[in-house]
């Protein structure tokens, strides 16, 4: 052991979106994975109100069980960064006569923060917005910036950033609010002009909610209200026939370029789609093939592909690119951008990486090392 003191890492988790209960199963991964020797943990807990707390620091709080995930609750202290200062309070309350809280009463400093870790999926996490914040607080943080966070939280915006960087993505038509309210019928022959099947889909939420498979334009209607119930703003795809592929990446040292890992392929039963059950749930539907099967020449392509793609979009730290690959025509197209990846231990990043040599544990502190070379400010 050393004297030398461990630097402060806030592990943030839970958060306002669909995917909060799978924020948390990733934070029990973490949890029992980071060395203590080297890091100085404290978990906080973001409420699906969006109330930040201290949480207990134990994993087999916040783990899937029997398929259903776990939340965090809030009691009479509330936890906040100082702005520009860099620092944790948290506050206690007492309560009110209608139950909730009362007024603010004894603060305590909870010491500096040297890095966060935000293990926080969609929206509210995952789209730059809380990003903002740890630059507004100036502290270091794992991951994406803002503006990247940003667009690659959003499909529309992804695909629109990397075609213009000549990166091939699929068809895809955007459906506004306003659009779909003052003209359905125009909408509709856009997505008809793409061909059946479509998937239809929320444009910034993740771990496929709300996807629906549309086979005739009379199905839409109600693909399109149910991808509204997570966004307003619906991204619709055409099919592409062909292998999902998916390469983790790794921001490079120093001046280095982007590291990617062996690729990983999902493997899905027939007539089935990668959606929020299928990932979590009935997960027997589903085969993560690590590394996956595909050509060298083809392989390199992928490679390259994420790696562009990494930083045509700028990200920071790591990212997950999803692909369609088509053996027959050797295409290679990017589906989506995930800049927090599922990060358990049996989510497919930390698998790929496992194949590259670094094990989870050893992920974690990269991450964590180089986000304390971050610069603050711009950058």
């Amino acid at each position: 052991m050393t004297d030398t003191p461990r630097p402060h890492v806030l592990i943030v988790f839970g958060g306002r979106s669909g995917e909060h209960e799978i924020s948390c199963a990733t934070a029990a991964g973490i949890l029992r994975a980071i060395d203590r020797t080297k890091w100085d943990v404290l978990p906080i807990g973001i409420t699906k109100d969006g109330e930040w707390v201290r949480v207990p620091d134990d994993p087999s709080l916040f783990e899937l069980r029997d398929g259903k995930g776990q939340s965090v609750q809030a009691g009479d202290t509330r936890v906040t960064l100082t702005e520009g200062g860099a620092r944790l309070l948290e506050v206690s309350y007492g309560r009110a006569a209608d139950g909730g809280l009362g007024e603010a009463g004894d603060v305590t400093d909870l010491g500096p923060v040297d890095v966060v870790l935000p293990l926080l999926h969609g929206p509210y996490g995952e789209d730059g917005t809380i990003q903002g914040l740890f630059e507004m607080a100036n502290v270091r943080y794992v991951g994406c910036g803002v503006a990247a966070s940003a667009i690659s939280m959003d499909k529309h915006l992804t695909k629109t950033v990397l075609k213009a960087a000549g990166i091939e993505v699929g068809r895809w038509e955007l459906i506004t609010p306003r659009q779909w309210d003052v003209d359905p019928q125009g909408c509709r022959e856009r997505v008809a002009a793409l061909g059946f099947p479509v998937f239809v889909k929320p444009c910034r939420a993740g771990s496929s909610i709300g996807i629906s498979r549309v086979d005739s334009v009379e199905e839409l209607s109600v693909a399109i209200k149910e991808a509204r119930n997570s966004d307003p703003r619906v991204i619709v795809e055409a099919a592409v026939v062909g292998r999902e592929i998916e390469c983790g990446v790794l921001q490079g040292r120093g001046d280095q370029p982007p590291r990617t890992a062996p690729l990983g392929e999902i493997v899905l039963s027939e007539g089935a789609f990668y959606d929020y059950d299928s990932k979590y749930i009935d997960t027997e539907a589903v085969g993560l093939v690590c590394p996956a099967d595909v050509p060298e020449a083809d392989a390199a392509r992928l490679h390259e592909a994420a790696a562009r793609t990494f930083e045509a979009l700028e990200c920071e730290g790591l990212a997950r690119v999803d692909f369609f690959y088509v053996p027959d025509t050797h295409e290679v197209i990017v589906n989506e951008v995930n800049t927090m990846p599922g990060f358990t231990p049996y989510s497919m990043f930390p698998l790929m990486w496992a194949q590259a040599g670094i094990e989870y544990a050893d992920l974690v502190d990269e991450l964590l090392e180089g986000a304390l070379q971050r610069d603050l400010g711009l950058r």
